[in-house]
């Protein structure tokens, strides 16, 4: 038997390498037509002269107005409240569609469910301060466009990741528990529940403290919070009180996160 007779393997097959190359270039071509299209318009003179501008608003920014905590404490209590309140809502609306959603436990497959995957979708797709610059044109400014945008925003985080956590529920238990004669409600109770309680725990705190950050900013809009004074502080070009209030940003931030994590490890 000679070489030749023999097959040899080879990791990929030439129409594979052929389709993996013109699916790289066609990434290649994609890229550079993106950088020309964003670097169009672009003001290089700005761009080579950013670190001096940078240093120059640092030095402005340097040391922090401490003298101004005083007035921060009372718009961070608002942006906790914001992020809590809002994601307690969002849960309220987002259990129901979840349940509605997953293709299990759905009471109907042709209407309530593509009603429910759709308003998880809707909500999910629109960013939080898309929807408080829509509340707020609505509501007016103040807290509660603020927690409205939060809660609906959490919707969908929340539903899709509940409705995802009830159809990857273990079959054997609900089959069990519907050989012994229970009704939809029982086999809902006490065999969908109790296997989605800890996801539902960690969706949830991990929603809260997304919220938390995203709370933060929304007084940009007018949805009240920390953001707000952020505004002001802009406006008037205080940048030791911007600097100031983003190291608050930033503390709070990490302060969410690890009582979130804490949460998280004692519950689940």
């Amino acid at each position: 038997m000679t070489v030749s007779d023999t097959n040899v393997w080879r990791h990929r097959t030439p129409r594979t390498q052929l389709g993996m190359f013109m699916f790289w270039l066609i990434i290649v071509a994609l890229f550079v037509f993106c950088w020309n299209m964003m670097t169009e318009r672009t003001m290089w003179v700005f761009v080579y002269d950013a670190p001096t501008a940078a240093a120059d608003l640092a030095s402005r920014a340097w040391p922090p107005r401490w003298s101004y905590m005083s007035q921060l404490w009372a718009p961070l209590w608002d942006t906790i409240n914001i992020a809590t309140l809002g994601t307690l809502l969002g849960i309220i609306m987002a259990v129901p569609l979840a349940f509605l959603a997953a293709s299990n436990t759905t009471p109907s497959r042709l209407i309530l469910r593509p009603f429910a995957l759709f308003c998880i979708v809707a909500t999910r797709s629109i960013n939080s301060l898309i929807w408080a610059l829509l509340l707020v044109s609505i509501l007016g400014p103040g807290l509660l466009a603020g927690i409205l945008a939060i809660a609906f925003r959490s919707i969908g985080f929340i539903g899709k990741l509940l409705y995802e956590a009830i159809e990857e529920t273990d079959i054997n238990q609900v089959e069990a528990i519907t050989a012994t004669g229970a009704s939809q409600g029982q086999i809902l109770n006490y065999g969908i529940v109790p296997q989605v309680m800890p996801a539902f725990y960690g969706i949830s705190v991990f929603r809260w403290d997304i919220n938390i950050r995203e709370s933060a900013i929304l007084g940009l809009v007018g949805a009240g919070g920390i953001g707000a004074q952020l505004q002001a502080s802009l406006n008037v070009l205080a940048w030791p009180q911007v600097l100031l209030i983003i190291l608050v940003i930033l503390a709070t931030v990490v302060l969410s996160e690890w009582v979130s994590a804490k949460v998280r490890h004692a519950i689940i």
